[in-house]
């Protein structure tokens, strides 16, 4: 199992909290593609477990547009 930003960004608007189970059905729905659905098949959890956030999936999802983006003022000479 991977994450990319591109892959994890299709589950941003996931109906959070949702079970592995929701979110694979979710995925599907919105036409995902098949790596996020295989990855999602492969989440370990228990019974119904419900996952609050994406960082619950990926504990290294960036939020901040500082993660995003590289500041190139910082690297000019």
């Amino acid at each position: 199992m991977y994450w990319t930003l591109e892959l994890a960004s299709h589950l941003e608007d996931a109906p959070w909290p949702a079970t592995k189970e929701e979110l694979i059905d979710f995925a599907i729905r919105t036409g995902a593609p098949l790596e996020v659905v295989e990855n999602l098949q492969q989440l370990e959890n228990g019974d119904g477990e419900v996952f609050e956030t994406i960082e619950d999936i990926w504990a290294d999802y960036p939020r901040d547009d500082e993660d995003f983006y590289w500041n190139r003022d910082e690297y000019e000479l």
